[in-house]
């Protein structure tokens, strides 16, 4: 009947509308969360910690790598807690275990180990861009031009490598580090890990 193609006609016709809307809503969404991404990643540069961030010590395990990016075939388990080690759990906000994160009695060295459950690629944001390129990489910038002029020796120059085996990160080392590095070392890889957790829990 005529009437009821006409309801049929606008029915769409409003379908349609709410359909562009949804779609523009969350286009929105996805720039609002990219620009919040962004603003985080810059106060964590001014050295702004998260109060939920556990105050609890730290354990870490030193190697002999020197390369930023290593692949690894073996490191698929985290190796035995020594004596002189301490050791924190990097949970999200919501208190979901990412990574446990140690540090050596002395505080100068530094790997954190992904929770058993979690598969975290290192092509997934903002890994490179934030933790390798503007944390880890200026580290050790910085120190190589103080042991270029001399001020601190090469052998306290900041390293690092990243432990990967199929693109799945196994491990991060890092090694000669003070306090202060520490603490932003820890905010920075928990911030990292649970950004790459969220969009991993989006794909699924």
């Amino acid at each position: 009947m005529p009437e009821d193609a006409e309801k049929t006609k606008r029915l769409i016709s409003f379908k349609t509308k709410l359909e562009e809307r949804a779609q523009k809503l969350d286009s929105e969404l996805k720039e609002v969360e990219t620009m919040l991404e962004t603003v985080n990643s810059l106060l964590l540069e001014k050295g702004f910690r998260r109060l939920e961030i556990p105050k609890e010590t730290l354990k870490a395990e030193t190697t002999g790598r020197e390369e930023p990016m290593a692949a690894a075939s073996e490191h698929t388990s985290p190796m035995p807690q020594a004596a002189s080690e301490s050791v924190t759990e990097l949970k999200t906000t919501g208190g979901e275990l990412l990574a446990e994160l140690y540090v050596s009695e002395n505080g100068d060295s530094v790997h954190v180990v992904p929770a058993g459950d979690k598969h975290f690629d290192v092509n997934t944001p903002p890994f490179t861009q934030f933790l390798i390129e503007r944390v880890l990489l200026k580290m050790q910038e910085k120190d190589g031009e103080l042991s270029a002029t001399g001020k601190i020796n090469r052998d306290h120059v900041f390293s690092y490598d990243v432990i990967q085996e199929d693109n799945i990160l196994r491990e991060i080392i890092v090694r000669n580090i003070d306090s202060d590095r520490l603490r932003e070392l820890k905010s920075s890889i928990r911030w990292t890990l649970e950004k790459m957790y969220e969009k991993t829990k989006t794909q699924s």
